[in-house]
């Protein structure tokens, strides 16, 4: 790229849109992809004990059931990627909708166990898909000025979608009378709160069609003309468009595409940063933070609350991830990455072992003892809390930061598989090792936690004020 052509692109990364109004609507309904994803994540968490009750089934089938939904989620994320680059961001956004539409009526109207798994894997695809097209989408869209505070509506929609379905689920369960499987206009409560998600699936649909498409992938797909007027859009008319054009086109020529072959090296197979990576997504799900999200009723009931205070329960938890998040999002490039995912690991550890240790407590007529009880709340607050505000951010801005140019893409899809695979093997066992030690459970994510420490301070890199092009 000439000299000229990168001054000038300078010069457009600096301006300013006319609209930033409808540059902010543009990225809020394509975070409705987020809002989903947080909120199916969630939503299951209020038709647990149901499903256990009405399909007369043991902990490890349950939890297949609650965790199967990762597995669609797995194959969403890795296909989403190729089929944009073949029929465009938007077209991808659109599959997602529906997939969620159909996971939603399927699921709130099964037949069996199975299907209603397979709906549940369905919705799983749609989550996935969400999960990649979403951030790829707001980058590509949003002006480069103002793209690090568009980027974070992506993980505003998840923490906030993963709220409102638990304040659906506890206005459902009230209505309810208290029970999961009460009736309400024929239909099981549980049914109810896997139903609505046809409301914001629906939305999203309809929204995908009031957005443009990507001028990445319009200029990939020779359509410039619509790429400029897209770029005038939502970057502004002062922008000298031809120069944008050329600049995203020699962007896309110059790119390296990553292969798994780029990742093998080292004593251990992969590059030593891979598994640095692969690190981070692992401990990131080991300390048992989608059980707060999936099981935390079912939780709370085990140790004696009623349902309608553990679904009340619920919601608080998911405000303090939304207060966390947002804490997170002011002090990561203030305090930097390390520092932040270091306070986060040992807020965690104490918050977890104080967890534990109330749980360990006799229960007298099927209740914790009172104060016991008031701990335990507290501290599941407070592990909630301590991690939204350090890991729950800190993890994918380093993993957006600290791979290499040479392998970046490939790097990611592996960290993100292995995020997938810790994630359904945290969902999927705690039913049956709670079962078998509620408390001994905590303890194993307490020393996860603690092990995250070590690991922060001899491997993680810093990548706080450093060009992606620094990072080797």
């Amino acid at each position: 790229m000439s000299t000229t052509v990168q001054a000038q692109g300078a010069e457009g990364r600096k301006a300013q849109p006319d609209h930033l109004g409808h540059v902010i609507f543009i990225t809020a309904a394509a975070a409705m992809g987020g809002f989903l994803f947080g909120y199916d994540s969630s939503v299951i968490n209020g038709a647990v004990e149901a499903i256990r009750g009405k399909y007369d089934i043991g902990s490890a089938a349950l939890a297949q059931v609650v965790a199967i939904a990762l597995i669609g989620s797995a194959i969403g994320a890795a296909t989403a990627g190729r089929i944009a680059d073949r029929i465009g961001r938007i077209r991808v956004m659109q599959i997602a909708a529906a997939l969620f539409t159909i996971s939603a009526v399927g699921s709130a109207l099964p037949f069996s166990l199975w299907d209603l798994a397979f709906w549940r894997v369905l919705g799983g695809v749609g989550i996935g898909m969400a999960s990649v097209i979403g951030p790829a989408y707001i980058a590509e869209v949003a002006p480069p000025a103002y793209r690090g505070r568009l980027a974070s509506f992506q993980q505003a929609a998840i923490v906030v979608g993963i709220a409102i379905s638990q304040l659906v689920n506890w206005g459902i369960l009230n209505l309810a009378d208290g029970d999961q499987r009460g009736q309400i206009a024929g239909l099981e409560a549980w049914q109810w709160m896997l139903g609505v998600m046809v409301i914001p699936a629906v939305l999203y649909g309809l929204l995908s069609f009031a957005i443009p498409e990507s001028p990445r992938f319009l200029i990939s797909a020779g359509r410039t003309a619509q790429a400029k007027q897209v770029l005038e859009e939502v970057e502004g008319k002062t922008v000298d468009l031809d120069v944008r054009v050329a600049e995203i086109d020699q962007a896309m020529r110059s790119e390296e595409k990553s292969t798994f072959k780029d990742l093998l090296g080292g004593r251990f197979g992969l590059l030593p940063i891979v598994w640095i990576g692969i690190g981070l997504s692992v401990f990131q799900q080991l300390v048992g933070i989608n059980v707060a999200f999936y099981y935390s009723s079912t939780l709370w009931q085990s140790v004696g609350v009623d349902p309608s205070s553990s679904f009340f329960y619920s919601f608080t938890t998911s405000i303090i991830n939304i207060l966390g998040t947002v804490i997170a999002m002011i002090f990561v490039d203030r305090v930097g990455r390390k520092p932040l995912a270091l306070i986060g690991s040992v807020g965690m550890a104490v918050s977890l072992g104080l967890v534990a240790w109330a749980f360990s407590a006799h229960l007298v007529d099927g209740k914790l003892p009172h104060a016991e009880g008031v701990l335990a709340l507290i501290a599941a607050h407070a592990f909630v809390l301590f991690f939204a505000l350090s890991w729950g951010v800190v993890v994918w801005v380093l993993l957006g930061e600290m791979f290499p140019n040479k392998i970046r893409a490939a790097a990611l899809g592996v960290a993100a598989s292995a995020q997938w695979i810790a994630n359904w093997a945290i969902t999927a066992s705690f039913p049956s090792l709670s079962d078998w030690n509620l408390s001994g459970t905590y303890i194993m994510y307490t020393a996860f936690a603690l092990l995250s420490i070590p690991f922060i301070l001899k491997w993680v890199p810093e990548t706080k004020g450093k060009a992606l092009e620094e990072m080797g």
